[in-house]
């Protein structure tokens, strides 16, 4: 739920600031956002107790170095409509708002065993040439046996199992039997 009304959100700023300015604003939010991680922080923004004002302030001072009297108003905004919370969901809806814009994503190869670099830059252009779109993977080893490519911002995961393989190969052998 959080997800559409964060949507909704980014949206209608990105039209109101245009997209250079969405990438200032969504570094000033990914830094709120971080905050939001913090136990101390969450349980000051979700206290029935503390007055909307000193909520507003705590936000407004973050935003300050930002100078940006629409994105001040943003924040009186949503802590007027009691949207506090969704300001991470915001961030993340950002960061993939501009991923779109850009046709810039990144992706994360799985594997157990080592994947050098080239073969990664080679993985990459191709998934960008499939895409049109620039993708750039990261390596993490991991107890996959086989490869596997994730694309999270794109809806999309390439596999190969070498125990899927084999029984496959497996199968195809019993069946032409």
């Amino acid at each position: 739920m959080q997800e559409l009304i964060a949507k909704r959100y980014v949206k209608s700023l990105g039209e109101a600031t245009g997209s250079e300015s969405l990438v200032n604003i969504a570094e000033i939010f990914n830094a709120i956002a971080e905050s939001f991680s913090n136990d101390k922080f969450i349980a000051v923004m979700e206290n029935p107790e503390v007055a909307n004002a000193d909520k507003e302030s705590i936000l407004l001072d973050a935003v300050k170095s930002a100078g940006s009297e629409k994105l001040n108003n943003f924040i009186k905004l949503l802590v007027e409509n009691g949207r506090i919370s969704i300001i991470p969901a915001m961030a993340e809806e950002m960061r993939k708002e501009i991923a779109r814009s850009s046709k810039n994503y990144s992706g994360v190869v799985y594997s157990n065993e080592d994947v050098d670099a080239k073969t990664l830059t080679d993985l990459s252009a191709g998934l960008g040439k499939k895409v049109d779109a620039t993708v750039a993977l990261t390596f993490i080893k991991s107890d996959y046996d086989g490869l596997k490519v994730e694309v999270a911002d794109l809806d999309m995961e390439i596999n190969f199992s070498k125990t899927r393989v084999n029984a496959q190969l497996v199968e195809h052998i019993l069946k032409a039997i």
